[in-house]
C-alpha cells in the first residue's frame, strides 16, 4: 500500500493532533504517513493554507481540520 499525506504547519496544534491520531491507523493498516509543511511549498500553500491540517491519499482529500477516523478507516479498508 502506498502512503497517506498530511499537509501540516509547524505551529498548528490541530496538525499535531491529527498526526498523533493517525499513528494508530497508520500502524494498523501498514501505511506510511508523509508530512508536508504547507508553508514550504507555494503550491500547497495556495491550495490548503486555511484548511490545514489536510489528509490526502493519492491527491484525494480525506479530511481537513480534524481526523475523520471512520472515513479514513473505510477508505483504507477499501484499498485492501
Amino acid at each position: 500500500m502506498d502512503k497517506l499525506t498530511l499537509v501540516s504547519r509547524l505551529y498548528c496544534h490541530l496538525c499535531t493532533e491529527m498526526e498523533e491520531a493517525l499513528a494508530p491507523l497508520s500502524a494498523e493498516f501498514g501505511v506510511a504517513l508523509e508530512v508536508l509543511d504547507v508553508d514550504a511549498d507555494p503550491v500547497l500553500l495556495a491550495l490548503y493554507d486555511e484548511l490545514v491540517p489536510v489528509l490526502l491519499h493519492d491527491g484525494e482529500e480525506l479530511c481537513h481540520y480534524f481526523l475523520d477516523v471512520g472515513k479514513v478507516r473505510d477508505h483504507l479498508d477499501a484499498l485492501r
